[in-house]
């Protein structure tokens, strides 16, 4: 299964993630952003998100 990766160390915190892709991406308590844990995730959504991304840490895993 394909999974979204964001690489931490290169996310600057934008929230464009949250507002494009809200079932999948979160803001953690510890303020960083976190991947949901979903049995299938929507590609149209984290696509978009990859797309938007402008420091490009985002990712599939297993594509």
């Amino acid at each position: 299964m394909k999974t979204p990766v964001v690489e931490l160390g290169d996310c600057i915190l934008c929230g464009i993630c949250i507002e494009v892709a809200p079932s999948v991406f979160k803001l953690s308590s510890a303020g960083y952003i976190e991947i949901s844990e979903l049995p299938v995730y929507p590609e149209t959504e984290v696509d978009e998100a990859i797309k938007n991304c402008p420091t490009d840490c985002i990712s599939w895993d297993g594509k």
